[in-house]
């Protein structure tokens, strides 16, 4: 079965539709599928729901389809440096469901492997619980989270061979892992496509059986912010 697709607008073929639910790997704008992003833009898709750490800045990353207007909903644990997200959150255009950073990872795994909800301590007494069920386990208040599942995965990778087997690049692995598990459909963005059986088994973050389909590219690497210190 043949996973390589020469560029990021053919990857998506047949797969896009309106009101989709796409989970999105990266944290900030590190190892965020930059190039997937941008041919969502380009294929107009509309009301996406998109679970995501965050909603990239207002330029870059997943903020590009908050521009113009194809995000129906986020799930994020962030709203970050993002003014457009902001705005279209407190103006009402955006349905907004905060997840605690370790919650929203953790959905995300366990949607990724079957698993339909698991109890946690994170949110109990705040907003995070409302409407949500909740149970004592040895006289410990736990609320229920449920596991996510997308009709597409969206990831980016350092590496990858050609039957889609991944290794991330230090903190760009992120929430890459769980996310591209917990579609029904993944599709990775990697820096360098390299034959099979070339990368070593220890170092393979992401087995090739969860990537249905890769495309290589080049990526512009940006960061969120600069921080810098006056001299003494």
């Amino acid at each position: 079965m043949n996973k390589i697709y020469s560029h990021a607008g053919s990857a998506f073929d047949g797969l896009l539709f309106d009101g989709m639910f796409i989970a999105a790997g990266g944290f900030g704008l590190c190892g965020i599928p930059e190039l997937l992003i941008a041919a969502i833009r380009e294929a107009g898709t509309k009301h996406l729901t998109i679970a995501s750490n965050n909603c990239g800045v207002d330029d870059f990353g997943l903020g590009v389809l908050l521009k113009t207007k194809q995000i129906k909903k986020m799930i994020s644990s962030y709203v970050g440096e993002n003014a457009e997200f902001m705005r279209q959150y407190l103006s009402g255009e955006l349905e907004l469901e905060f997840n605690p950073q370790g919650t929203l990872a953790e959905r995300m795994r366990a949607g990724g492997a079957g698993i339909a909800g698991f109890y946690t301590k994170t949110g109990i007494g705040t907003v995070v619980a409302d409407g949500k069920e909740v149970r004592t386990f040895n006289g410990e208040t736990y609320v229920l989270e449920t596991g996510i599942v997308a009709d597409l995965s969206i990831v980016k990778a350092w590496k990858g061979d050609t039957t889609g087997n991944l290794v991330f690049r230090k903190t760009a692995r992120n929430f890459n892992p769980p996310a591209a598990t917990c579609g029904r459909i993944c599709v990775a963005e990697v820096e360098e496509i390299v034959p099979a059986g070339s990368l070593d088994p220890d170092q393979i973050h992401l087995p090739g059986i969860y990537v249905h389909r890769l495309i290589q590219g080049e990526h512009e690497k940006r960061i969120e912010q600069r921080t810098t210190r006056a001299a003494a």
